[in-house]
């Protein structure tokens, strides 16, 4: 029997990857209530100008908007609320102490089905100056323009 694919990516932070050097990821949990899992299964999230805090050893993913069901009524909640990710004490004290020493900041990268559970990868980010930015913006054109060259030598 083929095995079934268990990953669906409901929303990814592609800015992340562009504004950050990308160190190490995490799998987290997030705890969600009433509709909230029913609109993320319609699609309907974005990550962009979300982060994560670190609070009284817990985690917290903020500013992350899941648009409210169309038929949620009274049990919908507030679009862009507070959410608690599960992360164990371990991971917790890492990304804490990073974040203190060493000037890194956690940012969420994508937000997925993992089975019938939703799961965030979250990234310990450091921050790209400009001229990264422009450096990276470059490197990607370059190998577009020899991916394109490659294919059209070869046909």
């Amino acid at each position: 029997m083929p095995q079934q694919k268990t990953e669906r990516i409901i929303a990814q932070n592609r800015k992340a990857y562009h504004d950050y050097f990308i160190e190490d990821t995490f799998q987290a949990g997030i705890s969600l209530v009433g509709t909230e899992v029913k609109s993320l299964r319609a699609g309907r999230c974005n990550l962009a100008e979300s982060y994560i805090r670190i609070e009284n050893k817990s985690a917290f993913l903020d500013g992350m908007h899941i648009s409210p069901y169309e038929q949620g009524n009274i049990f919908n909640v507030e679009p862009t609320r507070r959410r608690r990710l599960l992360l164990n004490r371990g991971e917790i004290n890492k990304l804490k102490a990073a974040v203190e020493r060493e000037g890194y900041t956690i940012v969420p990268v994508k937000i997925y089905f993992h089975r019938s559970y939703v799961k965030v990868d979250i990234a310990l980010a450091k921050g790209k100056k400009l001229y990264d930015k422009r450096d990276a913006i470059a490197k990607k054109t370059q190998e577009r323009e020899a991916a394109r060259d490659f294919r059209t030598s070869h046909k």
